[in-house]
C-alpha cells in the first residue's frame, strides 16, 4: 500500500479528468460567435458546439420572453468543418479509453488494498491504466487545440440558410468547453504518468522466489 500513493492520486485525477472530458462533449459553447445581424439572433451571440449550434431569439415569442433555438448537426452535413468532425469522434474515443483506464486502475488498487501482492495482478494493470489515460488525454488534446486554432484565426463555417447563421462572424472567442477540455487533458496526462510510475516493491520473499 505504501508504494501506491501516486496511483491512488492517479485514480482521483483520472476520474475528474474523465468527468470533465464527458462534460466538454455536452457543452455547446465551443466557439462563441459575435454577429452583427440581430434580426434573428437577438442577442448577437451564437454558440457553436460539436453537436449543434444555438442562439437566443425573441421572434415568435411573447413580449418579455426569449427562446433558445438549436440546430443539431447530422453525420451527413457536408458544411461541418473537419475540426468538429474530429472532436465528435476523438472525444467519444477519449471517454471510452478513460473508462477503461479507470477500470484497470480500480482493479489494481483493489488488489493492493486487499493485500493481493501477486505482481502479475498489480503492476501490469497500473501500466495498462496509465496508457489508457494518456491516450484519452491525447484524444482530447487534438480537438481542443484544433478548435482553439480555428477560433483564434476566426475561421468561418458555411451554414445552410435554414440555420439562420452567417457564414462568418464579426468576431469569435473560445467558449467554456475549451478550458474545460484543457483541464481534462492535464488531469488525464498526469493520471497516466502517475500510473506508469508504479514499481512493484522488491522484498526478501520476492527475491527468494
Amino acid at each position: 500500500v505504501s508504494t501506491s500513493h501516486l496511483q491512488l492520486a492517479a485514480f482521483a485525477l483520472g476520474t475528474v479528468g474523465w468527468i470533465l472530458c464527458t462534460v466538454s462533449m455536452g457543452i455547446v459553447e465551443w466557439r462563441v460567435w459575435h454577429v452583427d445581424n440581430t434580426t434573428i439572433i437577438s442577442s448577437g451571440i451564437a454558440w457553436v458546439g460539436i453537436w449543434k449550434v444555438c442562439f437566443i431569439s425573441y421572434l415568435h415569442v411573447s413580449p418579455g420572453y426569449r427562446e433558445q433555438f438549436c440546430h443539431k448537426f447530422s453525420g451527413y452535413d457536408s458544411f461541418i468543418p473537419h475540426e468538429i468532425y474530429a472532436a465528435q469522434g476523438l472525444l467519444l474515443i477519449a471517454m471510452f479509453m478513460g473508462l477503461l483506464g479507470l477500470a484497470a486502475t480500480i482493479f489494481a488498487l483493489r488488489n493492493v488494498y486487499m493485500g493481493i501482492t501477486h505482481k502479475t495482478l498489480i503492476a501490469p494493470f497500473f501500466l495498462v491504466g496509465g496508457f489508457f489515460f494518456i491516450f484519452a488525454g491525447l484524444c482530447v488534446l487534438i480537438p481542443v487545440s484544433w478548435n482553439f486554432y480555428s477560433v483564434t484565426h476566426n475561421q468561418s463555417i458555411a451554414f445552410p440558410p435554414s440555420y439562420y447563421m452567417p457564414s462568418s462572424p464579426v468576431a469569435q472567442e473560445a467558449g467554456a468547453a475549451i478550458p474545460v477540455g484543457i483541464v481534462a487533458v492535464i488531469l488525464l496526462l498526469l493520471s497516466g504518468m502517475f500510473s506508469l510510475s508504479y514499481r512493484f516493491p522488491v522484498t526478501a520473499n520476492t527475491i527468494t522466489k
